[in-house]
Protein backbone atom coordinates (compact mmCIF):
# COMPACT_ATOMS: atom_id res chain seq x y z
CA UNK A 1 0.00 0.00 0.00
CA UNK A 2 2.81 2.52 -0.54
CA UNK A 3 2.52 6.20 -1.77
CA UNK A 4 -1.45 6.16 -1.74
CA UNK A 5 -3.59 7.80 0.37
CA UNK A 6 -5.82 5.30 1.91
CA UNK A 7 -8.52 7.39 4.73
CA UNK A 8 -8.78 5.66 7.98
CA UNK A 9 -12.02 5.01 8.02
CA UNK A 10 -12.15 2.91 4.82
CA UNK A 11 -12.04 -0.90 5.48
CA UNK A 12 -9.38 -2.92 3.26
CA UNK A 13 -9.50 -6.94 3.73
CA UNK A 14 -6.21 -9.10 3.94
CA UNK A 15 -5.23 -9.92 0.68
CA UNK A 16 -6.76 -7.44 -1.28
CA UNK A 17 -3.62 -5.69 -3.75
CA UNK A 18 -3.33 -1.97 -4.00
CA UNK A 19 -1.57 -0.50 -6.57
CA UNK A 20 0.88 2.68 -6.15
CA UNK A 21 -0.94 6.34 -5.84
CA UNK A 22 -3.92 4.57 -4.97
CA UNK A 23 -6.85 6.67 -3.29
CA UNK A 24 -9.38 5.29 -1.15
CA UNK A 25 -11.76 7.61 0.38
CA UNK A 26 -13.79 7.21 3.81
CA UNK A 27 -16.04 4.51 4.46
CA UNK A 28 -15.13 2.66 0.94
CA UNK A 29 -14.75 -1.21 0.91
CA UNK A 30 -12.71 -3.49 -0.35
CA UNK A 31 -12.68 -6.98 0.16
CA UNK A 32 -10.04 -9.62 -0.39
CA UNK A 33 -9.30 -10.79 -3.57
CA UNK A 34 -9.72 -7.39 -5.28
CA UNK A 35 -7.03 -5.47 -7.33
CA UNK A 36 -6.84 -1.78 -7.88
CA UNK A 37 -3.96 -1.30 -10.11
CA UNK A 38 -1.90 2.14 -9.71
CA UNK A 39 -3.79 5.81 -9.96
CA UNK A 40 -7.19 4.24 -9.35
CA UNK A 41 -9.35 6.58 -7.12
CA UNK A 42 -12.09 4.86 -5.07
CA UNK A 43 -14.76 7.48 -3.53
CA UNK A 44 -16.06 7.25 -0.08
CA UNK A 45 -18.62 3.93 0.59
CA UNK A 46 -17.78 2.58 -2.58
CA UNK A 47 -18.07 -1.51 -2.17
CA UNK A 48 -15.84 -3.44 -4.40
CA UNK A 49 -16.20 -7.20 -3.89
CA UNK A 50 -15.25 -10.64 -5.29
CA UNK A 51 -12.03 -11.16 -7.91
CA UNK A 52 -12.34 -7.64 -9.03
CA UNK A 53 -9.42 -5.99 -10.97
CA UNK A 54 -9.93 -2.47 -11.69
CA UNK A 55 -7.06 -0.50 -13.69
CA UNK A 56 -4.81 2.30 -13.73
CA UNK A 57 -6.35 5.70 -13.54
CA UNK A 58 -10.11 3.97 -12.70
CA UNK A 59 -12.58 6.19 -10.41
CA UNK A 60 -15.14 4.47 -9.15
CA UNK A 61 -17.42 7.16 -7.43
CA UNK A 62 -19.60 7.55 -4.17
CA UNK A 63 -21.72 4.15 -3.20
CA UNK A 64 -21.19 2.12 -6.55
CA UNK A 65 -21.22 -1.46 -5.90
CA UNK A 66 -18.72 -3.70 -8.20
CA UNK A 67 -18.05 -7.14 -8.12
CA UNK A 68 -20.99 -8.70 -5.65
CA UNK A 69 -22.74 -12.25 -6.23
CA UNK A 70 -24.90 -12.06 -9.59
CA UNK A 71 -28.09 -12.41 -9.35
CA UNK A 72 -28.37 -15.00 -12.16
CA UNK A 73 -30.32 -17.80 -9.57
CA UNK A 74 -28.18 -20.50 -11.81
CA UNK A 75 -24.96 -19.30 -9.50
CA UNK A 76 -24.01 -21.89 -7.20
CA UNK A 77 -20.73 -20.55 -5.68
CA UNK A 78 -18.41 -20.74 -9.01
CA UNK A 79 -15.53 -18.16 -9.13
CA UNK A 80 -15.82 -15.74 -11.34
CA UNK A 81 -14.72 -12.20 -12.09
CA UNK A 82 -15.15 -8.64 -12.84
CA UNK A 83 -12.49 -6.87 -15.15
CA UNK A 84 -12.38 -3.33 -15.68
CA UNK A 85 -10.21 -1.82 -17.87
CA UNK A 86 -8.37 1.76 -17.45
CA UNK A 87 -9.16 5.13 -17.15
CA UNK A 88 -12.68 4.66 -16.73
CA UNK A 89 -15.43 6.36 -14.51
CA UNK A 90 -18.32 4.25 -12.69
CA UNK A 91 -20.42 6.92 -11.63
CA UNK A 92 -22.27 7.34 -8.14
CA UNK A 93 -24.84 4.05 -7.42
CA UNK A 94 -23.58 2.19 -10.17
CA UNK A 95 -24.00 -1.87 -10.05
CA UNK A 96 -21.53 -4.41 -11.88
CA UNK A 97 -21.98 -7.87 -10.91
CA UNK A 98 -19.64 -10.95 -11.15
CA UNK A 99 -20.70 -13.61 -13.71
CA UNK A 100 -22.26 -16.87 -13.68
CA UNK A 101 -20.37 -19.78 -14.64
CA UNK A 102 -16.68 -21.07 -13.68
CA UNK A 103 -14.30 -18.62 -14.38
CA UNK A 104 -16.71 -16.37 -16.56
CA UNK A 105 -15.85 -13.04 -16.72
CA UNK A 106 -17.87 -9.57 -17.07
CA UNK A 107 -15.68 -7.34 -19.01
CA UNK A 108 -15.71 -3.55 -19.23
CA UNK A 109 -12.87 -2.09 -21.66
CA UNK A 110 -10.92 0.90 -21.55
CA UNK A 111 -11.83 4.70 -21.51
CA UNK A 112 -15.73 3.90 -20.60
CA UNK A 113 -18.05 6.05 -19.01
CA UNK A 114 -20.73 4.42 -16.73
CA UNK A 115 -22.89 6.84 -15.31
CA UNK A 116 -25.01 7.04 -12.27
CA UNK A 117 -27.19 4.40 -11.32
CA UNK A 118 -26.09 2.05 -14.54
CA UNK A 119 -26.35 -1.75 -14.19
CA UNK A 120 -23.87 -4.28 -15.59
CA UNK A 121 -25.06 -7.89 -15.38
CA UNK A 122 -23.47 -10.93 -15.74
CA UNK A 123 -21.31 -12.61 -18.63
CA UNK A 124 -21.78 -8.80 -20.18
CA UNK A 125 -18.47 -7.89 -22.08
CA UNK A 126 -18.13 -4.24 -22.63
CA UNK A 127 -15.67 -2.56 -25.26
CA UNK A 128 -13.78 0.67 -25.16
CA UNK A 129 -14.73 4.00 -24.82
CA UNK A 130 -18.40 3.01 -24.22
CA UNK A 131 -20.49 5.29 -22.67
CA UNK A 132 -23.92 4.38 -20.67
CA UNK A 133 -25.92 7.23 -19.79
CA UNK A 134 -28.13 7.58 -16.30
CA UNK A 135 -29.93 4.02 -15.30
CA UNK A 136 -29.30 2.45 -18.08
CA UNK A 137 -29.43 -1.52 -17.73
CA UNK A 138 -27.63 -4.48 -19.42
CA UNK A 139 -29.15 -8.20 -19.17
CA UNK A 140 -26.84 -11.18 -18.79
CA UNK A 141 -24.51 -11.78 -21.64
CA UNK A 142 -25.08 -8.22 -23.43
CA UNK A 143 -22.27 -7.22 -25.61
CA UNK A 144 -21.61 -3.57 -26.38
CA UNK A 145 -19.16 -2.97 -29.09
CA UNK A 146 -16.79 0.24 -29.03
CA UNK A 147 -17.39 3.21 -29.24
CA UNK A 148 -21.23 2.50 -28.86
CA UNK A 149 -23.50 5.35 -26.75
CA UNK A 150 -26.44 3.89 -24.81
CA UNK A 151 -29.39 6.70 -23.96
CA UNK A 152 -30.82 7.09 -20.22
CA UNK A 153 -33.59 4.68 -18.97
CA UNK A 154 -32.68 2.28 -21.51
CA UNK A 155 -32.89 -1.68 -20.79
CA UNK A 156 -30.76 -4.37 -22.93
CA UNK A 157 -32.59 -7.57 -23.21
CA UNK A 158 -30.42 -10.35 -22.20
CA UNK A 159 -28.12 -12.07 -24.89
CA UNK A 160 -28.49 -8.89 -27.35
CA UNK A 161 -25.85 -7.21 -28.94
CA UNK A 162 -25.04 -3.32 -29.58
CA UNK A 163 -22.86 -2.66 -32.39
CA UNK A 164 -19.91 -0.51 -32.25
CA UNK A 165 -20.68 3.10 -32.83
CA UNK A 166 -24.34 3.20 -32.63
CA UNK A 167 -26.17 5.69 -30.48
CA UNK A 168 -28.96 3.91 -28.74
CA UNK A 169 -31.42 7.08 -27.87
CA UNK A 170 -32.57 7.37 -24.47
CA UNK A 171 -36.01 5.81 -22.57
CA UNK A 172 -35.45 2.94 -25.52
CA UNK A 173 -35.69 -0.44 -24.95
CA UNK A 174 -33.84 -3.26 -26.62
CA UNK A 175 -34.94 -7.03 -27.15
CA UNK A 176 -32.45 -7.56 -30.32
CA UNK A 177 -29.37 -6.71 -31.99
CA UNK A 178 -28.96 -2.91 -32.88
CA UNK A 179 -26.29 -2.87 -36.10
CA UNK A 180 -23.00 -1.11 -36.03
CA UNK A 181 -22.77 2.75 -37.17
CA UNK A 182 -26.49 2.79 -36.69
CA UNK A 183 -28.96 5.57 -34.67
CA UNK A 184 -32.29 4.74 -33.15
CA UNK A 185 -34.35 5.09 -30.52
CA UNK A 186 -38.12 4.54 -28.95
CA UNK A 187 -40.72 1.52 -27.86
CA UNK A 188 -40.69 0.03 -30.23
CA UNK A 189 -37.25 1.06 -31.10
CA UNK A 190 -36.72 2.29 -35.11
CA UNK A 191 -33.68 2.99 -36.60
CA UNK A 192 -33.28 6.34 -38.11
CA UNK A 193 -29.80 5.56 -40.30
CA UNK A 194 -26.56 5.54 -40.26
CA UNK A 195 -25.08 7.19 -36.92
CA UNK A 196 -23.61 9.95 -39.45
CA UNK A 197 -22.73 13.09 -36.98
CA UNK A 198 -20.95 10.03 -34.73
CA UNK A 199 -19.15 8.67 -38.06
CA UNK A 200 -17.70 12.44 -38.66
CA UNK A 201 -16.39 13.25 -35.77
CA UNK A 202 -14.67 9.69 -35.33
CA UNK A 203 -13.03 10.82 -38.78
CA UNK A 204 -14.52 8.24 -41.03
CA UNK A 205 -13.92 9.35 -43.98
CA UNK A 206 -16.89 10.49 -46.64
CA UNK A 207 -16.48 7.13 -48.94
CA UNK A 208 -16.88 5.03 -46.76
CA UNK A 209 -20.08 6.68 -45.03
CA UNK A 210 -21.71 6.50 -48.41
CA UNK A 211 -20.68 2.96 -48.64
CA UNK A 212 -22.17 2.56 -45.06
CA UNK A 213 -25.40 4.23 -45.91
CA UNK A 214 -26.12 1.86 -48.88
CA UNK A 215 -25.23 -1.32 -46.65
CA UNK A 216 -27.99 0.01 -44.57
CA UNK A 217 -30.50 0.60 -46.78
CA UNK A 218 -30.39 -2.49 -48.51
CA UNK A 219 -30.32 -4.22 -45.20
CA UNK A 220 -33.47 -1.96 -44.03
CA UNK A 221 -35.32 0.03 -46.70
CA UNK A 222 -34.64 -3.20 -50.01
CA UNK A 223 -37.76 -5.20 -49.24
CA UNK A 224 -35.07 -8.04 -49.57
CA UNK A 225 -34.29 -11.02 -47.21
CA UNK A 226 -31.65 -10.63 -44.90
CA UNK A 227 -29.11 -13.38 -47.29
CA UNK A 228 -30.25 -11.30 -50.23
CA UNK A 229 -28.67 -8.23 -48.54
CA UNK A 230 -25.64 -9.11 -47.88
CA UNK A 231 -25.06 -11.02 -50.70
CA UNK A 232 -25.79 -7.81 -52.79
CA UNK A 233 -23.39 -5.74 -49.83
CA UNK A 234 -20.62 -8.15 -50.68
CA UNK A 235 -20.87 -7.90 -54.49
CA UNK A 236 -21.85 -4.50 -55.20
CA UNK A 237 -19.64 -2.41 -52.25
CA UNK A 238 -16.44 -2.11 -52.38
CA UNK A 239 -14.98 -3.79 -49.35
CA UNK A 240 -13.38 -2.37 -45.98
CA UNK A 241 -12.91 -3.45 -42.87
CA UNK A 242 -16.26 -1.53 -41.39
CA UNK A 243 -18.62 -3.51 -44.41
CA UNK A 244 -17.12 -6.37 -43.65
CA UNK A 245 -17.75 -5.93 -39.37
CA UNK A 246 -21.14 -5.15 -40.94
CA UNK A 247 -21.84 -7.84 -42.87
CA UNK A 248 -20.25 -10.07 -40.47
CA UNK A 249 -22.27 -8.69 -37.44
CA UNK A 250 -25.57 -9.21 -39.50
CA UNK A 251 -24.63 -12.75 -40.56
CA UNK A 252 -24.05 -13.52 -36.76
CA UNK A 253 -26.79 -12.03 -35.14
CA UNK A 254 -28.28 -15.01 -33.19
CA UNK A 255 -31.27 -12.55 -31.51
CA UNK A 256 -32.19 -11.27 -34.70
CA UNK A 257 -31.57 -7.39 -35.97
CA UNK A 258 -33.85 -4.87 -34.15
CA UNK A 259 -36.00 -2.54 -36.24
CA UNK A 260 -35.89 -4.80 -39.62
CA UNK A 261 -39.27 -4.73 -40.53
CA UNK A 262 -40.07 -1.45 -38.57
CA UNK A 263 -39.43 1.23 -40.88
CA UNK A 264 -42.84 2.22 -42.94
CA UNK A 265 -42.55 3.44 -46.59
CA UNK A 266 -43.47 6.90 -45.09
CA UNK A 267 -40.79 7.22 -42.56
CA UNK A 268 -37.91 5.27 -45.19
CA UNK A 269 -38.80 8.59 -47.16
CA UNK A 270 -37.86 10.57 -43.86
CA UNK A 271 -35.20 9.38 -43.18
CA UNK A 272 -33.66 9.24 -46.69
CA UNK A 273 -34.46 13.46 -46.99
CA UNK A 274 -32.95 13.71 -43.71
CA UNK A 275 -29.49 11.83 -44.89
CA UNK A 276 -29.68 13.20 -47.42
CA UNK A 277 -29.20 16.52 -46.11
CA UNK A 278 -26.40 15.47 -43.88
CA UNK A 279 -23.96 14.00 -46.22
CA UNK A 280 -24.57 17.37 -48.45
CA UNK A 281 -22.73 19.18 -45.36
CA UNK A 282 -19.75 17.66 -47.21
Amino acid sequence: MSKSNIHPTAIIESGAKIGNNVTIEAYAIIKENVTLHDNVVIKSHAYIDGYTTIGEGTIIWPSASIGTKTQDLKYRGEKTFVIIGKNCEIREFATINSSCQENSVVRIGDNCLIMAYCHVAHNCEIGNRVIMANNSMLAGHVIVEDFAIIGGMTPIHQFSKIGCYSMVGGLSRITHDVPPYSIGAGIPYKLGGLNLVGLKRHGFPYEIRKNLTRAFRLTYRSGLRLSEAMERIENEIEPSPHIQHWLDFCRNSHRGLIGLQGITSELQEDLSEYEELLEKED
